[in-house]
């Protein structure tokens, strides 16, 4: 059987996934990798290459554990196939990302529910969380987390996960993410030890201080925005887009992150491709961020300790340009 299926190029892929009746998983994922490779797709919300697409794709479809290398050989039947094809199909017309077409999505090793309300997890900051934050912070020696934009809940609910000592605050503006976190930190049985808040950065929470601040707020520079692969443009602009320089909410999350840090306290922040711009500016005030760098992949994430929140609280009149 196969299968013709519309790319993005209007041109026309065969999809030869149903060999006999049944196959292995092993040949299914090779069919679906090729479809996946040529039909000009883009990798960037969970998955980098169309090989781990496909194995997450068909995993998903058939229940497996991400994990499922000891079973390259079961058989996949011919409805499996059918549903496979289906999703590879919806993939490849829709340009999606995978992660909407599943509803779910994978943070720091835990599952996510996630639909077009909110952005698909894929932050390097999982490492930090997985790992934990040393040498800035000494855990059992913190307690006190908030999370700005927080999405879906993942960064938020990761935090909780990983470090069973810290209360976690996670604000959004938006009341339809803030429905998908609230099911999320339910799934992962958080709940007790995260607080969502609708808030516009620090809007709801003006007397509170925390010993770790960390967002990954919208940060795509407005001329950006059309030269991203159709794939980003399913996703909410609400959590992408941040003005001429990518900065228009870094700023005044910065500018008042002093007051909600207690001593001790760190920001970590990821800016991505407006990493020059937010050096840039700092740059002005003698504050230098620390920079990072990460085993599995990713940049344009830094920390700001108390010292450079103060100096950046004390000059916020000249900042604010």
């Amino acid at each position: 059987m196969q299968i013709a299926l519309g790319c993005h190029s209007r041109a026309t892929l065969c999809y030869p996934l149903a060999m006999p009746a049944t196959c292995s998983l092993s040949v299914v994922i090779d069919r679906t990798r090729e479809a996946l490779a040529g039909a000009d797709l883009y990798y960037g919300h969970g998955t980098d290459n169309p090989h781990d697409e496909a194995c997450w794709l068909v995993s998903a479809t058939l229940g497996l554990p991400p994990d499922f290398s000891d079973q390259t050989d079961r058989p996949v039947s011919a409805e499996e196939q059918a549903q496979i094809e289906a999703l590879v199909a919806e993939r490849i017309s829709t340009r999606k990302p995978l992660a909407y077409l599943l509803g779910e999505a994978w943070f720091a090793g835990l599952r996510f529910e996630v639909d077009e309300s909110v952005l698909v997890p894929r932050s390097p900051l999982a490492e930090l969380i997985v790992e934990g934050f040393s040498p800035w912070l000494e855990e059992g020696h913190w307690s006190r987390a908030v999370e700005i934009g927080t999405g879906s809940g993942c960064i938020a609910a990761a935090l909780a996960w990983y470090h069973p000592h810290c209360q976690v605050d996670a604000l959004d503006i938006s009341p339809a993410a803030l429905a998908v976190a609230q099911r999320n930190i339910e799934a992962l049985g958080v709940a007790q030890r995260v607080r969502l808040v609708e808030s516009d950065l620090w809007a709801a929470v003006p007397d509170q201080r925390y010993d770790l601040i960390i967002a990954n707020p919208p940060y795509v520079p407005e001329d950006s925005m059309m030269g991203l692969p159709t794939e980003y443009l399913a996703e909410p602009r609400l959590g992408l887009v941040a003005g001429a320089d990518g900065l228009k909410l870094v700023k005044p999350l910065l500018l008042q992150a002093f007051d909600h840090l207690n001593p001790g306290g760190i920001v970590v922040l990821e800016v991505g491709e407006a990493a020059d711009a937010l050096e840039e500016w700092l740059h002005q005030f003698g504050v230098s961020p620390v920079w990072l760098e990460f085993a599995y992949g990713g940049d344009g994430v830094c920390v700001l300790d108390n010292v450079a929140c103060e100096q950046l609280s004390r000059q916020g009149g000249k900042i604010m340009d």
